[in-house]
């Protein structure tokens, strides 16, 4: 483990019956940087960000997060621990407001014990209070105060894209992996996603990416990792990445010579 690592993933693997969909993978992600994990679809990609949240429990290897073992934990516990995570689909409420979407993040947070909320006391008021602006915090953000009181199923898709990263906020993350979350969104918005991304970046966030949108992973990752077939194939700066052979042909090529 180099100095400066946050999360350290060590021969990484993972069988669904007889297919192994991740195979011993072993990569770093340092504080403070994007780093983003690119390849084909069915590379591994979101099966790494299952395991490292503890939604897949791997066949072996080792995941650790400044130092704690994560292995084993459930999803909420390491989330508690700082590594927070979006969805491929959106995961929000959608019956609910988008500032009760947020306001459920927090509360998970929480310090009131139920007497003092079923009497409520004093000190439950005061929570609440700070709930509220730090709710509204965190939509100013990410570009949602406007939209606080509607209904999170009438937003447009790429504001309910970011009503998830604004539902991940709310946990406070360290580490934050991202999975696709520029998925379905115009170049405009991509755009206006890549900003936020620097925003986040500059709370001090380190950044865990999966994205296929090559122009938004080339311009915010320090590094990239390259996946095909539940294997590292390469990894490097955005510059090497571009130019190494093997990514060429096994994902970039595949993606960018129909449009040449």
């Amino acid at each position: 483990m180099s100095a400066g690592a946050e999360l350290v993933v060590e021969g990484l693997t993972i069988r669904f019956g007889g297919l192994t969909a991740v195979d011993g993978i072993a990569f770093e992600v340092r504080s403070g940087e994007v780093l983003s994990l690119i390849g084909p679809n069915g590379a591994g990609k979101t099966t790494a960000f299952n395991a490292i949240t503890g939604y897949i429990e791997p066949a072996a290897g080792e995941i650790r997060y400044r130092g704690a073992r994560l292995n084993g934990l459930e999803p909420h516990a390491i989330a508690a621990l700082g590594v927070v995570r979006t969805f491929q689909k959106t995961s929000v409420f959608t019956g609910q407001s988008v500032h009760d979407n947020v306001a459920i993040g927090l509360h998970l947070r929480s310090r009131q014990r139920p007497l003092a909320i079923l009497f409520g006391l004093p000190s439950v008021a005061r929570e609440e209070k700070e709930l509220a602006r730090e709710v509204a915090q965190i939509l100013r953000f990410v570009g949602l105060e406007a939209r606080a009181d509607q209904i999170a199923a009438s937003l447009p898709y790429g504001e309910l894209r970011l009503l998830e990263v604004a539902v991940a906020l709310a946990a406070r993350p360290k580490l934050l992996l991202l999975d696709e979350p520029v998925s379905g969104m115009n170049p405009v918005e991509t755009a206006s996603f890549m900003k936020l991304l620097n925003e986040i970046r500059a709370l001090g966030i380190t950044v865990l990416l999966v994205e296929h949108d090559m122009k938004m992973v080339m311009g915010v990752s320090d590094r990239i990792v390259c996946l095909n077939h539940g294997r590292i194939i390469a990894s490097g700066t955005p510059a090497e990445i571009q130019r190494n052979p093997e990514v060429i042909r096994a994902y970039l090529g595949e993606r960018f010579l129909h449009k040449a």
